[in-house]
């Protein structure tokens, strides 16, 4: 580790470290109380999974961010970075590819049992009432808690085969908590008897956000914005340096160790918030964690992501903003469609661009193909679903994204508490915040959130507990009639 420089202030600098939604957000707000926040990156863009891709003016999103929120600070957040004229309203539609089918989505029991035909309709019914009767045992996993609701046989069809995509184990070694969050009060005799009488009881029935906000040339515009209007305040952004080590001494973080292409860099720092990785800040730490902690680190997983993108005529694609694939026949997962997201992303306007996308594990088969192999197996794939004509498709993109969904297996939630219990004790000034440094499945407006509430805590001696924003199971987009 040659050509150590070392940037000091008089007094240390608050840093982050990760220019995500989460980072952002914290170094925006700090800089709102006169800090100068320094924000470290360890990539060339900023937005984390909010980050726009450009290749050759075509504009992708990774995996579709809606600005829909039910925090209300976080919506004026947006609003305050982005002038209103930045935003788009988008109409919201989204449905799942079965078996040579369009459903709705999120489901609607009259569509799906229509499709599904009268037979096979029956028999999703009387797998429903058997659960009544026998629920599945163990409902703490994806699998039991789903099949309690709709039934084992909807759950085979519109459930298993998606999520084990998303994230390549069994769906009964994933935790309910994954599920909760997206499909709380998805029971199949409640839906049907909401559809059939729709005038009852109507003060509690839910109703599901049919629009949105979008910026007109996607999510990394806000944060594109946003890190400008960081410098203007006078924080700092530290782009291609990843951290390696952070010196920990007296149950504080003293030094954040940060390696580019210029060489090492020493990072005093008086307090630091962290959406990098929880289980590798952890394994960053100098000293070293005990075993038992390195171990609980070790035991944090992740999904990655990658996203080949397709140029097709407009008129060839379908209307949706995205689109399930539920067929074990092909590993694609979900379909984009950018140009329904925003006009804008496209720069022909005869044209469109489709994401298809794979969920993947850094370093295996997909991840590690070439990009013209995957293009074409992507091509491959629309064939044998039967949505598009080969001959039609022309240029090609491929986007790798690691570490975009934090893995939520038996043992996560123990691990977790494992590596927060040694950092209340041992680095007490390290604010873990973000998707990813809280090894939780939020939203960009929870990671933004979480953000917000550490920034009060630190600037004005409030005890907001973090860890709490997104723990409720309630389905993210689904509002009361109050709310409406």
């Amino acid at each position: 580790m040659s050509d150590v420089s070392r940037i000091d202030d008089s007094e240390a600098p608050i840093v982050i470290i990760g220019a995500g939604p989460a980072g952002l957000t914290a170094a925006y707000q700090l800089g709102k109380h006169d800090r100068r926040p320094l924000v470290i990156e360890a990539d060339d863009v900023v937005g984390g999974i909010s980050r726009t891709v450009v290749r050759d003016g075509w504009r992708f999103d990774i995996g579709g961010h809606r600005f829909f929120t039910k925090v209300p600070p976080v919506s004026d957040l947006w609003h305050e970075v982005l002038p209103d004229e930045d935003f788009l309203t988008r109409p919201r539609m989204s449905r799942i590819f079965y078996n040579g089918k369009f459903y709705d989505y999120p489901l609607k029991p009259t569509n799906a049992l229509r499709n599904l035909g009268l037979i096979e309709s029956i028999r999703c019914v009387m797998s429903y009432m058997w659960v009544r009767v026998r629920p599945p045992k163990d409902q703490s996993t994806f699998e039991g808690y789903t099949a309690a609701r709709v039934g084992w046989r909807l759950y085979r069809i519109f459930f298993k085969t998606y999520t084990e995509k998303v994230w390549g184990v069994p769906a009964d070694q994933i935790q309910a908590d994954w599920a909760a969050q997206r499909i709380k009060n998805l029971n199949l005799f409640s839906a049907v008897w909401n559809a059939l009488m729709p005038k009852r009881n109507q003060k509690d029935i839910a109703s599901l956000i049919e629009e949105f906000e979008y910026p007109r040339h996607g999510p990394g515009m806000m944060w594109e914005r946003c890190s400008e209007l960081v410098q203007a305040q006078g924080g700092r952004i530290l782009m291609n340096n990843r951290v390696v080590g952070i010196e920990h001494e007296g149950g504080r973080a003293k030094v954040v160790i940060t390696e580019s292409d210029q060489g090492t860099r020493r990072i005093d720092c008086s307090q630091l918030v962290s959406s990098m990785p929880i289980p590798r800040l952890v394994q960053a730490m100098i000293p070293s964690p005990p075993e038992e902690v390195l171990t609980a680190a070790k035991g944090l997983s992740f999904r990655d992501f990658l996203t080949v993108a397709l140029v097709v005529p407009e008129d060839e694609a379908f209307p949706d903003n995205w689109i399930y694939v539920h067929s074990a026949d092909v590993k694609l997962g979900r379909i984009q469609n950018f140009g329904a997201w925003s006009p804008e992303m496209i720069p022909e306007r005869s044209m469109t661009c489709l994401g298809l996308e794979y969920f993947v594990t850094e370093g295996d088969d997909l991840w590690t193909a070439d990009d013209v192999d995957l293009i074409q197996l992507g091509i491959r794939e629309l064939k044998t679903l039967g949505l598009l004509d080969p001959s039609h498709i022309g240029e090609g993109y491929v986007v790798r994204m690691p570490k975009a969904y934090p893995m939520y297996d038996s043992c996560y939630k123990e691990n977790v508490d494992i590596l927060r219990g040694w950092l209340s004790q041992n680095a007490t000034n390290v604010h873990p915040i973000g998707r990813n440094g809280m090894h939780r499945y939020n939203n960009q407006d929870h990671s933004m959130y979480t953000a917000m509430l550490t920034v009060d805590n630190m600037v004005s001696g409030t005890s907001h507990d973090v860890w709490q924003v997104n723990v409720d199971a309630e389905y993210h987009e689904e509002l009361s009639r109050s709310e409406l």
